[in-house]
């Protein structure tokens, strides 16, 4: 199987080139060699290795920025995997997506999900509908793989945001009124992993059915509880030292960002746990194990 993963230094395509290796050859390519916004070069490298899985976790993911790119946003994140669902489908390859939480608004009080009707508040959960309904639209053999603040051990993000601030500062502000379900760029890719190998042996057996997944941890958290306990699991695990004594709860309306976020960010994850006969790890299970790398 030749496989052929995009944004491969980002933090779930550097999981990807690691998760995906034993499924057999990985193309991973960075912006450089395959950017999302140059679709003629984007095709270019479709047409040379011909692979027969093309896994997508390259994005254009500045959300306060998309509201000034939205020309950008689109291209990336909609007019891009378009171009990739045309080419796959040509080629006869199965397209791996990753979409967002931020195609819907936040208001409903329970976990979302694949059924219920999206309607992004912002620019970036707009270009990443998009995105979704043109791979739709295409009719190939796809797989759309929607998660929530992800997180890793290496890059930008917030878990390494908070380990930065809680060693430089005594008190903290953050957001108690967002709720969500933190997850782990490694277990996006392990999954990942395990789904391509079963979809693969359905397509050789001709029962694939190209659909739509929510993949997240269970449960939930705001983001204030998140930044307690990674700072919990640092003291846990006495590996660096910490100024943070307090860490604040505010509103969403005491932290002014360009683009809104939806207050409810969770996704129900059954429909990928029944098809693929998985059960998804707790959050916070998950962030103790990515913590023994990042601290």
């Amino acid at each position: 199987m030749k496989i052929l993963l995009t944004g491969a230094t980002g933090q779930v395509g550097w999981e990807l080139a690691r998760t995906l290796l034993p499924l057999g050859e990985v193309i991973a390519v960075n912006r450089t060699q395959a950017d999302l916004a140059d679709l003629t070069s984007l095709i270019a490298v479709i047409q040379h290795h011909k692979p027969d899985v093309i896994v997508n976790p390259a994005a254009y993911t500045a959300v306060d920025k998309a509201e000034t790119e939205q020309a950008l946003a689109f291209l990336i994140n909609a007019e891009a995997p378009g171009v990739l669902a045309e080419e796959a489908k040509k080629i006869g390859a199965l397209l791996v997506h990753y979409s967002t939480d931020y195609v819907f608004d936040g208001t409903k009080s329970t976990p979302y999900t694949e059924t219920d009707s999206p309607n992004p508040i912002n620019t970036y959960g707009q270009s990443k509908l998009a995105g979704e309904q043109v791979i739709q639209s295409v009719a190939g053999d796809y797989l759309i793989l929607r998660t929530s603040w992800v997180y890793a051990a290496r890059g930008n993000n917030f878990l390494k945001t908070i380990l930065r601030l809680a060693a430089e500062r005594e008190e903290l502000k953050i957001v108690v009124d967002q709720i969500g379900s933190p997850t782990w760029a490694r277990l996006i890719a392990e999954t990942t992993a395990h789904i391509v190998r079963q979809a693969m042996t359905e397509r050789r057996d001709n029962s694939f059915n190209s659909s739509l997944y929510h993949l997240t941890s269970i449960g939930d958290t705001s983001w204030h509880s998140f930044a307690e306990k990674i700072v919990d699991i640092v003291h846990e695990q006495e590996k660096i030292a910490l100024k943070i004594r307090a860490i604040l709860p505010i509103p969403t309306s005491n932290y002014p960002l360009p683009a809104q976020r939806p207050a409810n960010s969770r996704l129900a994850t059954n429909r990928l746990e029944q098809q693929f006969g998985l059960t998804m790890p707790s959050w916070d299970n998950a962030l103790r194990l990515c913590m023994q790398e990042a601290s």
